[in-house]
């Protein structure tokens, strides 16, 4: 069970790097109230908020964009959102969860996060198809490497593969 709770956070954490994948979709309806009765935004709405910052200044988003950008990045806040209450509801459940619980609480995570992305992808296609090449250039950069945390499609750089003889030798003691 520990070893899926740390799991879930570190994928919980991988998802909320590229969307900044997790935070809110309420954010955007605060800024619209007086600034005393906005509540105060929590640390994943703050990270998810510094990645579009982060992406649009980046990716050097024009004028002509900003709506294909909006709509993309209230997909990244509403993702978050998502998945951020879907963990909370899993710690506050974490002690009274079965192992059948458990599993279908994860599934229903893994769910969320795929269908999320597949909204995210949705949304990205218009906007990728306006930029300019040199945007596309620094577009493919930015998810290939990630920002700040290194996104859901950073890896970390791969080493060259062992000869099958070296690779068996490797594994065994």
């Amino acid at each position: 069970m520990k070893k899926t709770l740390v799991a879930l956070a570190a994928f919980g954490l991988m998802s909320a790097a590229f969307a900044q994948s997790s935070a809110p979709a309420a954010v955007s309806a605060p800024a619209m109230q007086p600034a005393a009765l906005a509540p105060a935004p929590t640390k994943r709405e703050a990270r998810v908020e510094e990645r579009i910052k982060q992406l649009h200044s980046s990716l050097k988003i024009t004028a002509q964009q900003e709506d294909q950008w909006s709509k993309f990045a209230d997909v990244m806040r509403d993702n978050a959102h998502n998945m951020g209450d879907l963990y909370r509801q899993r710690v506050e459940r974490r002690d009274t969860m079965s192992a059948l619980d458990d599993m279908k609480q994860y599934a229903q995570i893994t769910q969320t996060d795929a269908e999320g992305t597949k909204r995210l992808v949705d949304a990205f296609e218009p906007l990728y198809t306006s930029l300019s090449p040199e945007q596309k250039k620094l577009s493919d950069t930015a998810f290939r490497q990630g920002g700040p945390g290194k996104g859901r499609h950073a890896h970390p750089p791969r080493k060259p593969h062992a000869s099958n003889a070296d690779a068996a030798s490797a594994t065994k003691p």
